[in-house]
């Protein structure tokens, strides 16, 4: 019995000697040692999906480039990218661009040099080859930061897109619109470098597509910014996309983490850092994002920039009420931003949200969001009518909305957390 025995133990202290934070996170609780035992056994379950998926990342990849900033973007043909690993889209290719987008937003001609989002490995002047597209690297330093990896790429199954989510760590300041069915979303949201105070913690500005009740059948669609010293390993803002089909509990991730969003831009680094960003007082650099649905195959597409490049898809095979095609629109769009407070030392985290400061200071020094709009039934694009502001905590994070002018309809939000009225 005793030599049946040494290849666990063997792997066990191996595994803790490599992931000491995963093992210990996995021992927490009640103590007992069948859970203990199920719990690491999903942890080395995980890491080895993990190592797996990483290694057929690699073996496609037919170029990579170094990043200025430590990032290695491997190029891998589009057809062999890890969204075809999902069971429903094994063996298929991208699907063509749509031939309508909503409004006036029409289609642009392809441009080898055109730059989509200024994104800091751009500045290497190295270009994946036709046919690629550029993967960040997920490195085993990126396996080592995360709480658990079984759910690497993945966010708390606390997370939430409600808006009054106020007991689970999340809190946000946001613009939302309900009352209806949507079949997307527009908007222009400036880029900061929000201070985030601790690994476990994270910073976001984005938009969500959703649809469900706020229970385990939540489908989520979502895409902006985030601050994520976990996720990335540092606090540069970086561009990211999202998706769950069960409320954050077992499906969906970050990018492209897990099989999933399908990308067809070989310009655009999910999960790369912004350059430039927004300044105090200085410049301001915003990006423009709409996200919709396909009325002919029901996918829904994310577009990025004022040229209204097409960055991908996600399938709707992926979603229950976000999949049906036709009538299956979403309940709710969400705009805005979305900061985790661990409450460290007992008291709430100084993490920042948008600029770090509140509405009040207005342009070039609060975060905003403008020009906020909805795709209609008949893929229109119409202002964001009946528009509702809500802050979990407003004086740790705050908004405040206007309408008119260029800027349609708009809100400025964020704040610094911790401060005299954030204790």
């Amino acid at each position: 019995m005793a030599s049946c025995c040494c290849p666990i133990i063997a792997s066990f202290v191996s595994f803790l000697l490599v992931f000491p934070a995963l093992v210990s996170s996995a021992t927490t609780g009640n103590g007992n040692g069948s859970t203990t035992a199920l719990r690491f056994g999903e942890e080395q379950l995980g890491l080895r999906r993990m190592r797996a998926q990483l290694a057929r990342v690699r073996e496609a990849t037919v170029k990579t480039i170094q990043s200025p900033d430590g990032d290695v973007i491997d190029c891998v043909p589009s057809h062999l990218q890890p969204a075809f690993d999902h069971p429903s889209l094994r063996g298929q290719r991208p699907e063509d661009e749509p031939a309508a987008r909503p409004g006036n937003a029409d289609a642009v001609e392809d441009d080898e040099e055109e730059e989509v989002l200024p994104q800091t490995w751009r500045s290497s002047g190295e270009w994946c080859p036709k046919g690629t597209i550029p993967v960040r690297r997920t490195t085993e330093g990126d396996l080592l930061r995360a709480s658990s990896v079984r759910r690497f790429g993945m966010k708390p199954k606390s997370a939430a897109a409600r808006r009054d989510s106020t007991s689970n760590g999340h809190e946000h300041a946001v613009g939302y619109v309900t009352g209806g069915q949507f079949y997307g979303a527009k908007a222009s949201l400036n880029v900061w470098p929000a201070q985030v105070s601790s690994p476990a913690e994270f910073s976001l500005s984005q938009i969500w597509v959703i649809s469900g009740s706020f229970g385990n059948d939540l489908n989520t669609i979502e895409a902006g910014w985030q601050v994520s010293p976990e996720l990335y390993g540092d606090n540069s803002p970086r561009f990211f996309t999202y998706w769950t089909s069960d409320a954050y509990q077992e499906t969906g991730c970050y990018n492209l983490h897990c099989a999933g969003f399908v990308q067809i831009n070989g310009r655009v680094v999910i999960g790369a850092a912004i350059t430039p960003v927004s300044a105090y007082g200085g410049r301001q650099f915003d990006i423009t994002l709409m996200i919709w649905k396909d009325p002919k195959k029901g996918n829904w597409w994310l577009q990025l920039g004022p040229s209204g490049a097409l960055v991908g898809y996600w399938p709707s095979s992926l979603f229950t009420h976000l999949g049906a095609r036709g009538r299956g629109g979403a309940d709710m769009v969400q705009f805005g931003g979305e900061a985790v407070n661990t409450r460290p030392s007992g008291s709430h985290t100084p993490t920042q949200m948008g600029s770090g400061r509140f509405p009040g200071e207005g342009y070039g020094r609060a975060a905003y969001f403008r020009n906020l709009q909805v795709v209609d039934w008949d893929n229109n694009l119409i202002p964001a009518a009946g528009l509702r502001l809500l802050a979990d905590h407003p004086g740790c994070y705050d908004i405040a909305g206007g309408q008119g002018g260029a800027w349609g309809s708009y809100f400025y939000y964020g704040g610094p957390g911790r401060n005299v009225r954030c204790p």
